[in-house]
Order: structure tokens, then sequence, then C-alpha cells
């Protein structure tokens, strides 16, 4: 039997765990089902109770629940040795204080960088950081949240990179691949909602090279559906691809919108329930 979570994808049998944490009826139904799809929104109780109780998962979560947030990511860059670009993270305004009233900062003394709380995708929650002036104005923004219970955020390298940011969505064994640019706007962030155009042609040779350093990055973390960020710095000519960020939810636009993802995410499902019966699919838990 396949148990899907999916609201999109059917499978023999199908159970919607929106809004309620998993109970029992979904422990029975998921030791007796012989693959588990979930949804992309899938939280950590559901996820691990699949993975605890069912040989084969889709998609695989295990990295995205052991290296939570941003932070989380910049540790699991850290261990998977890519490139990514230097990051200190505080988790307060307290301990960054402290930080840069001692000199134990070596990225918030040097103009520009980046500031980046630790939770939000897609560009949201990232400040770009020219001056004394914006630095003023970030911390008194995380002054704000810090009096809601939101804490902790990074500063980060600022690597020149054109306005660009290429991203390469994994989905199942399907890659797709485009940039995401920025007109005549120096920033932290080149994303779509922050006018940024798709281009798919540029500098193919750097797309290609890219796409091949995250497929190689998600089968060692077993990998299998997420949007990541890369960024191709102007210097030195011909770098490496820099790993910037992983999102787990990541906007469809660049893949033709919501119903094309969902034909191709559909697609890659199939094919990676068809390839159980050949052993561990790629990115599996099995292969992670």
């Amino acid at each position: 039997m396949i148990l899907s979570y999916h609201p999109c994808f059917s499978g023999d049998r199908q159970i919607l765990c929106a809004g309620r944490e998993p109970d029992k009826t979904d422990l029975g139904a998921i030791r007796s089902a012989r693959a588990v799809i979930l949804p992309q929104g899938c939280g950590q109780a559901l996820y691990r109770m699949a993975r605890e109780n069912c040989a084969h998962v889709f998609p695989n979560y295990d990295v995205r629940f052991a290296y939570p947030r941003k932070s989380g990511q910049i540790r699991l860059f850290h261990r998977s040795g890519v490139p990514h670009p230097s990051t200190e993270f505080y988790p307060s305004l307290e301990i960054f204080t402290d930080a840069l009233n001692t000199g134990a900062s070596r990225i918030a003394v040097r103009f520009p960088f980046v500031f980046k709380f630790d939770w939000g995708g897609e560009g949201r929650n990232v400040l770009w950081i020219p001056s004394p002036e914006a630095l003023n104005d970030a911390l008194d923004t995380a002054r704000r949240y810090e009096r809601t219970g939101q804490k902790g955020f990074l500063v980060q390298e600022y690597i020149p990179a054109g306005n660009r940011v290429l991203r390469v969505v994994v989905i199942g064994a399907r890659t797709v691949i485009y940039w995401r640019v920025l007109k005549n706007s120096e920033t932290a962030v080149a994303g779509l909602a922050a006018g940024g155009v798709i281009d798919t042609a540029s500098d193919s040779a750097f797309q290609k090279a890219a796409g091949a350093s995250v497929r190689r990055f998600c089968d060692a973390a077993g990998i299998n559906l997420a949007g990541f960020d890369i960024l191709s710095p102007l210097q030195p000519p011909g770098a490496d691809p820099v790993f910037l960020e992983i999102n787990y939810f990541f906007g469809r636009r660049g893949l033709g919108g919501s119903r094309a993802y969902y034909r191709m995410l559909i697609a890659e499902i199939e094919r990676w329930i068809d390839g159980i019966e050949a052993g561990p699919p790629m990115g599996s838990p099995q292969s992670a």
C-alpha cells in the first residue's frame, strides 16, 4: 500500500494531517504502508513517525530537521565541506553587542555584509548592511523581534555576484536551474519577490557545474526535494559555486507555476515508487 499525506497525490490510501498532530490511526496506517508520501509542509512529529515506522518515505527531510533554520544550514554546509559565505551566528542581541564591543566579530566590522534573521526563506528577513546606519536599523528590528520571543540572527560575508542568484531546484531525480536577476540594484537578495527576473540561458557552464555540485551534496545528505540558492562569485574568475541557502519551501514561478510544479512532483513521486522494487531510490532514507 502506498500511503499519501500529500493533498495532490492520492496513492492507495490518502490521509490529511494538516492542523493536527499524528495519532494512533496514523501510526497504524504508516506501519501497514510500503511507502509514505508526505507534503512539503510536513511537521516534525509526522515525519518522525513515518521515518521510524516505514522503510520508504518521500521526501527525505532528515537533514531539514537535524539542521533546522538558517543557522543549521550553515552547520550542514560546514560539515559537508561545500563552499559557503563566512557566517557568524548570534542567539541574541546581547551576545552580538558583546562581540562587537570585544572585537570578537570579524564580519560585522567590515561593510557591506548581510544580516539574516534565523527564520524565513525566499529572501524574507534578509537585510543588506552597507553602513553603520543600516546596521542600527537592523538591530532595532532585532530588538522588536526579541520582545515577541523571536531570537537569533546571522551576520554573513557579502560575496559580490552581480545581483543574481542561481536557483537549483531538486525534485526527486529531476533538476531545474535558473537565474534570479535584479536589474540596477545593489542588494543582498536577488529574489523574484524583490523584483527579480528569471534568466534560464546565461552562463550555461556555471549552471551545469552548480547543478552537479548540488546533486553531489543531495546524494550525500539524502535531500530529494528542495530549492538551493547558489552564488557565482565575480572574483576570482572561475570560482566554484557557493552554497547560500536551502529552501524546503520554494517559489514556483521559475518552474512554470504551481500546475507545472505539481506535474513534475507527481511524476517524480511515481518514478521514486517504481524504483523501490529495484532497490533504495536516490535520496531515500536508506541512501541518506
